[in-house]
């Protein structure tokens, strides 16, 4: 299973998370939670996964965080611990 990757992203989904940060409003505070799990070095599936966190959702595709959900957006692909 990979690990989350938290450097040398392609540029263009870069610029996709940093704009959906800020189209959805997602506070310092959700993104702190999000990177204290990531700290934790958590494997995910090769395919479609998702992480809740109060106040969002992290979607990602093996390796990459592909975006952000808030509430009423609906996540696919295997939901992570």
């Amino acid at each position: 299973m990979p690990k989350i990757r938290r450097h040398n992203l392609p540029p263009p989904l870069y610029a996709h998370l940093l704009e959906r940060i800020q189209q959805r409003q997602i506070s310092g505070e959700q993104l702190r939670s999000m990177l204290r799990w990531m700290d934790t070095h958590p494997a995910v599936p090769e395919g479609k996964w998702f992480k809740r966190f109060p106040g969002m959702v992290v979607c990602g595709e093996g390796e990459f965080i592909r975006t952000f959900l808030v509430a009423g957006q609906v996540p696919t692909g295997e939901e992570v611990g």
